[in-house]
């Protein structure tokens, strides 16, 4: 499991940066946050209390398919694909097909998050 950093930025200021990186004005550095969300509003919807604990539960259960941890968790089998869809795609989790199961791994088990009061 990794850690991974978040970084908290509105988005015009975002859009701006991706700009000059394209420009070779900056040059991101390696350790710089890999994801990005606009607000701590945005960050709260994906990293919510319930996701929290879906991530764990996935964290706890590796060898589990999408379906036995939806029966696990207490969730909808579409809700919590929804979800992890979701987590998927900020690389929190990942989904590996096999045949007509899928496989939940965690990719991501700490989070670091930067934000600055400017």
């Amino acid at each position: 499991m990794s850690k991974i950093k978040i970084g908290i930025m509105p988005r015009y200021e975002f859009q701006r940066r991706i700009l000059d990186i394209a420009a070779g004005k900056i040059n991101p550095k390696r350790e710089e946050s890999k994801i990005w969300f606009s607000s701590m509003k945005s960050l709260g919807e994906v990293l919510s209390d319930n996701n929290i604990r879906l991530l764990k539960l996935i964290n706890e259960h590796p060898k589990k398919t999408l379906g036995e941890l939806a029966r696990l968790s207490g969730w909808h089998t579409s809700n919590f694909s929804r979800r992890l869809k979701t987590m998927e795609k900020y690389g929190f989790v990942e989904l590996i097909k096999h045949a007509k199961k899928v496989q939940v791994i965690t990719k991501v088990t700490e989070f670091d998050i930067q934000y600055a009061i400017r």
